[in-house]
């Protein structure tokens, strides 16, 4: 589908904009949520700094609230065998259940978003006790994915009631600040009815799209939208796949979820190649691409502040456009299913997605579902 069909398709009058600060955090369901804690904060370097499970009161469930800078991290597990966390990890694998959005007025954003024809995940609701006022409510959004909206400014608890602080357990952090965007796959055909969900729900508007001559290889390609807000405190680009000779990589994750969900999480730092070293040093994998990626790199992206062999040794990839120039890298799955990953991406003046590099990334990931046996 070409980008101006993809815009024009079911374009919808422009409605007021729902006034979402940012990110709040993401919340991962995994099988098992003690051993995923600790590889994200050792592998990661984030700090343990609250808690839910049975010592608090909670029966069914157990989170780990994980936080660096800005980036907060809920990792939770099932207690039960019967509960909704424990089909969704039986269907999906560990991923990404929930991206929370802060806002300024919980109850306002649901009833907009409810009003505006989003389906209710979680009703809104409200809690009042000795740390202040804490309310939120959910609606769905593709696959088993929810929005929460976070209204927390008036409270002064450990991240969120049922939730008790933890003496702070520190993974000695790596340079991780905040949350750049969150990517969605989805199945071939939903990308224009998602582009209008989050026009028509959020007031959210297209920063950047792709077709398939943009993001293609010699056998697989795909199209992307990427939706925002005024501020572009949050970027969601979502994902399709489009026709090509083998297995894209959007399909492959669809087969390995079961469903639309999240791809990956992009995180910024202000020193890539110090957040890589250390990174590498504590075990966490990377894509990797050609040499001949480096040796091309100088007449492609111009003057740069960093060694291209120190990027070449890393794997770092640059991209210039026409604000300055962002490095990006890409790490594996961090499950066992082909599913969600990670990205580190660090900006000097581009607001791009690395457009660029997406060939070179590309066969990089296609390299990998040929050594699965999936391309």
């Amino acid at each position: 589908m070409a980008q101006s069909e993809l815009a024009d398709k079911g374009r919808l009058e422009k409605v007021t904009e729902l006034p979402v600060k940012g990110f709040d955090h993401v919340e991962l369901y995994v099988g098992n949520a003690l051993q995923a804690a600790y590889y994200y904060q050792h592998g990661f370097g984030f700090d343990l700094v609250a808690f839910r499970g049975l010592e608090t009161g909670e029966r069914d469930k157990v989170s780990y609230v994980l936080k660096q800078q800005n980036v907060t991290l809920v990792i939770t597990g099932s207690l039960k065998p019967d509960t909704e966390i424990t089909e969704h990890i039986r269907l999906h694998g560990d991923g990404v259940k929930t991206i929370a959005l802060q806002v300024q007025d919980a109850s306002a954003a649901f009833s907009t978003a409810v009003g505006r024809g989003a389906k209710i995940a979680i009703p809104y609701g409200e809690h009042i006790d000795e740390n202040g006022l804490f309310r939120q409510g959910s609606i769905h959004t593709y696959g088993s994915t929810i929005h929460t909206f976070v209204e927390r400014h008036a409270y002064k608890g450990a991240f969120a009631p049922t939730f008790k602080a933890r003496k702070k357990s520190l993974g000695k952090p790596i340079g991780l600040l905040a949350i750049d965007h969150i990517v969605g796959n989805v199945e071939v055909g939903k990308l224009p009815d998602w582009i209008d969900f989050y026009r028509r729900v959020f007031g959210f508007r297209i920063y950047q799209e792709f077709d398939s001559k943009d993001i293609s290889t010699q056998y697989s390609a795909l199209i992307s939208a990427v939706m925002t807000n005024e501020s572009t405190s949050i970027k969601l680009p979502i994902n399709e796949p489009a026709e090509g000779l083998r297995k894209s990589q959007i399909q492959e994750y669809l087969d390995y979820y079961q469903e639309p969900g999240v791809q990956h999480i992009a995180i910024s730092t202000a020193n890539i190649i110090d957040t890589v070293k250390e990174l590498r040093n504590r075990g966490i994998k990377f894509l990797t691409v050609p040499k001949s990626y480096y040796e091309a790199l100088p007449e492609r992206v111009g003057k740069i502040d960093e060694n291209i062999d120190d990027l070449a040794a890393l794997g770092i990839l640059v991209d210039r456009e026409a604000g300055g120039y962002l490095l990006q890298i890409f790490t594996k799955p961090v499950q066992d299913r082909p599913t969600l990953f990670f990205e580190i991406i660090q900006r000097k003046g581009a607001t791009g997605f690395g457009k660029g590099n997406f060939k070179a990334l590309f066969e990089a990931i296609e390299n990998e579902q040929a050594r699965r046996g999936n391309l």
